[in-house]
């Protein structure tokens, strides 16, 4: 029996607000979620994207704004990406249009406008808060901005703040937070370190699983065992006999995403990058003209990949493995939706294929290998164990490097190996508050007039510490030597 939004006993307004964003049907996540929402229970979701599980928090949430007409900002929700805050953002704007319900979306950049913009939001004040954790944190050192009365606190993809080190700054945001909230906390996957995690912030919560879909049968899953300096040329030879419409193309290395693109463009596709290198404005607009069908091919980084909500996607295209099995679900998945036909393509390294195995184990399904075309060269022995063996080895020995890269080419975005989950996955525009002095901090204010300067304390008593170089009194040109230039500071 299906479940409308009818069925439960939403505001008024917003039911309106629903209907105008064409929604009807609830979701299973949506239908099991909102009643216990509305109930004030906390909750602990785990549903990977595409479920729905947006709309199964905002639409509770709102609703209960709506009734109760707060003149505080009354929900937070934090979240790992930029991209995922925006979009966040607009669903709230879409939804509330009937109920005047006001949201601000927090993130990260080095524009002292966009800084101003929220300090403003901030100040004068808004219902919704959705925030990357690093950014709130500048804000809330500022002292300006009142959380005292929440109450109702959101954790969307928890798994990945995690992963992302967000954990530290997570636990000094909540610590400020009312005692008496409701948290809700929504996750892809469940593992032990999510589930510790909740015990800690979440008070008797009802629990939501639902299980990790398998692929559509009608994408066709593509596997190339391939070395890292054979990719560009196997991407240029597979792209000449497919018929692309859209794709989209994830690679695990930023300094990457401009060879591809370069490629991709001389071979007449019309095709950009996002990664955590260019500004939210040049991503934003990337993605609009993506979604407006101005892009044909989108090269996104892991970082990037959450947050990217586009329909009709014929092609998704791993010029890297995953770090996580559920995330290969979750890509694929952006393909063959509403019973139409999609192809996904996946190139396999020697040092990935011990991934591919754990891929297989949960979509409980044998991919099939295809041989490397003659032009392109001989494929890597399909041998995971044995490779994750020899990598093993090499990086006791080495202690550096990507093992599977022959060619020595880019690194992972924001890490040095694969098995690094913490540092590979942080997006440098997205670091951790807590990072250690000297690393980028783009998460910190902006240099703005009246705003404190980012140079930490421990900085500035090493500069002081410095000493000048020594030089005998009787030396020529004593008393006039030019000072040895001050170290830079950090970004």
């Amino acid at each position: 029996m299906s479940v409308t939004f009818n069925d439960f006993n939403l505001q008024t307004d917003l039911l309106e607000g629903i209907k105008s964003m064409g929604y009807k049907q609830a979701t299973p996540i949506q239908a099991q979620a909102i009643p216990h929402i509305l109930e004030s229970k906390d909750l602990i979701a785990c549903a990977q994207t595409g479920t729905g599980k947006t709309a199964a928090f905002l639409v509770p949430t709102l609703s209960r704004i709506a009734e109760g007409r707060f003149d505080f900002t009354s929900t937070l929700i934090l979240v790992p990406t930029r991209e995922l805050a925006k979009q966040i953002d607009d669903q709230v704007e879409g939804l509330s249009y009937f109920t005047g319900a006001t949201s601000i979306a927090i993130y990260g950049g080095n524009n002292a406008q966009n800084w101003d913009q929220q300090k403003h939001a901030l100040t004068s004040g808004a219902d919704i808060i959705v925030a990357t954790p690093g950014r709130l944190i500048a804000h809330m050192q500022m002292g300006y901005v009142k959380l005292d009365q929440l109450k109702y606190l959101i954790l969307d993809e928890a798994d990945k703040m995690l992963d992302m080190g967000f954990m530290d700054d997570l636990m000094k945001i909540i610590n400020q937070l009312p005692k008496e909230r409701q948290t809700l906390l929504f996750s892809a996957t469940m593992p032990p370190k999510i589930r510790e995690f909740a015990r800690k912030i979440l008070q008797q919560p009802e629990e939501i699983s639902l299980s990790i879909s398998k692929p559509a049968a009608n994408i066709d899953q593509q596997i190339y065992l391939v070395y890292d300096q054979q990719k560009l040329k196997l991407l240029q030879h597979i792209l000449k006999d497919v018929e692309v419409q859209t794709m989209i193309l994830f690679t695990s290395r930023k300094s990457a995403v401009n060879e591809i693109v370069r490629a991709l463009q001389k071979m007449g596709f019309e095709a950009d990058g996002i990664s955590s290198d260019r500004t939210q404005d040049e991503r934003e607009s990337i993605l609009q003209r993506f979604r407006n069908k101005q892009l044909q091919v989108l090269v996104a980084t892991d970082v990037m990949s959450r947050g990217i909500d586009v329909d009709n996607i014929s092609h998704v295209l791993n010029f890297d493995v995953p770090q996580d099995a559920e995330d290969y679900v979750h890509r694929i998945g952006r393909t063959a939706r509403a019973g139409t036909k999609g192809m996904a393509i996946t190139f396999v390294n020697e040092r990935d294929q011990e991934r591919l195995v754990k891929i297989e184990k949960l979509i409980e399904r044998e991919l099939p290998k295809i041989t490397l075309p003659e032009a392109i060269g001989e494929s890597p022995v399909y041998d995971p164990a044995g490779n994750r063996a020899k990598f093993s080895r090499d990086k006791g020995g080495s202690g550096g490097g990507r093992g599977g890269n022959r060619s020595g080419g880019p690194r992972r975005e924001g890490g040095s190996g694969s098995g690094d989950r913490n540092r590979s996955s942080k997006s440098r525009g997205e670091r951790p508050a807590h990072v250690t002095a000297g690393a980028p901090a783009t998460e910190q204010a902006p240099r703005v007039a009246g705003a404190p300067s980012t140079a930490t304390g421990e900085a500035q008593k090493k500069k002081k510490r410095r000493k000048k170089p020594f030089k005998p009194k009787n030396a020529e040109g004593a008393g006039n030597s030019t000072p040895p230039a001050p170290a830079p500071a950090a970004e």
